[in-house]
């Protein structure tokens, strides 16, 4: 049987070689290719260069590649063993700015170190190994969860759009805003999903409409700017994104477009869903306007996927990676304990309150 995308781990470790395994998103759609990572270096450039992507990925890697930097460090201190770590998670929390999982996912591991110092290195080596794989572990259930409860919200034959690709290449399994749309085409909901492709960098061109179609789904591929058509024509009944970073009053940052998509979604009464997980809520930003916004080269606008520049030697380019949508044009957050509507600080307290009781 030929191997789909499918079949492969977007994020893994491979214990035997003590190796972040993942699949070079950068090469996709025309090669599946696996790389083994060993060094911080190259798992930094990983998530720099879009190797790995996606929010919940992006946290997997980075826990996994902060465990791999000390994995094999040879001291009996633990002073000497903190300052190697912090070091360690430093350097691969400088990769990425906007997308928050990568900072709390670098916490969750570090919170093993400070809270075990009086334990053995070996000990605190073997505690990192199983925070890593937990969180891995993790990441399925959670997005499996937004799945169920975002797949209460729409009908069999129901019209779907997403922008850019918070898919399974976007986490470990099912992604976010694709989890209903995994979930319904096992139920046999069969769906009509529309992709917008996702310029500069074409994630939804690329990669959604690549695994979605993989899953034997109904994709249909459009360009960014004809998400106002196929809502128009009333093709679509709901929109479901991801996200890099939710702000407490319940502003988003997606990738760039997102609220572009959110903007013209209100203006034909069509619900607009962002499904993030609970570790995308950065309750310390009380706003969008305070999310950092990476912003990245020109060549992606003007070079990449041409054969010859397609744009005049010279010319000044704006290149955010980000845009923030605004909670007004959002109907609802999907978190992995449910649905929060505004006002949507009052609600992310209640379900980090329903957290910790769990």
């Amino acid at each position: 049987m030929k191997k789909t995308i499918l079949d492969c781990d977007t994020v893994a470790l491979d214990e035997e070689n003590g190796a972040l395994v993942i699949i070079d998103q950068t090469q996709l759609p025309t090669r599946i290719e696996l790389k083994f990572l060993t060094d911080i270096e190259d798992i930094w450039e990983a998530i720099y260069l879009l190797k790995v992507r996606g929010a919940p990925a992006i946290g997997v890697a980075a826990a996994i590649g902060v465990y791999l930097a000390v994995k094999d460090l040879q001291t009996d201190s633990m002073e000497v063993f903190s300052k190697k770590f912090k070091k360690a998670k430093d350097y691969l929390a400088s990769s990425r700015p906007t997308a928050v999982n990568l900072f709390w996912a670098l916490d969750r591991m570090e919170a093993v170190v400070t809270g075990h110092m009086q334990c053995g290195v070996g000990e605190v080596k073997e505690l990192l190994h199983r925070e890593a794989v937990n969180i891995r572990s993790e990441d399925i259930q959670v997005c499996r969860r937004i799945g169920e409860y975002a797949l209460e919200l729409v009908k069999p034959g129901a019209g779907l759009l997403t922008h850019c690709n918070a898919g399974q290449l976007a986490a470990v399994k099912y992604g976010t805003a694709t989890a209903p749309m995994y979930l319904g085409q096992e139920r046999g909901y069969g769906f009509r999903i529309y992709v917008d492709e996702t310029r500069p960098l074409l994630q939804g061109a690329r990669l959604t409409a690549f695994e979605l179609q993989a899953a034997g789904m109904d994709v249909t591929l459009i360009c960014d700017n004809m998400s106002s058509a196929v809502m128009k024509k009333g093709l679509v009944d709901a929109v479901f994104v991801g996200c890099d970073r939710v702000a407490a009053n319940g502003d988003t940052a997606n990738k760039i477009g997102t609220s572009v998509v959110a903007a013209v979604a209100k203006y034909y009464g069509i619900p607009l869903y962002v499904c993030a997980p609970t570790s995308t809520i950065d309750m310390s930003l009380p706003t969008g306007d305070k999310i950092p916004i990476e912003e990245r080269s020109d060549d992606e606008v003007t070079e990449m996927w041409y054969e010859k520049r397609m744009a005049p030697a010279g010319v000044k380019v704006y290149n955010p990676c980000f845009d923030v949508t605004d909670h007004g044009l959002i109907s609802g957050i999907i978190t992995e304990y449910g649905m929060a509507k505004a006002p949507y600080e009052e609600a992310f307290r209640e379900i980090f309150r329903e957290k910790l009781n769990k």
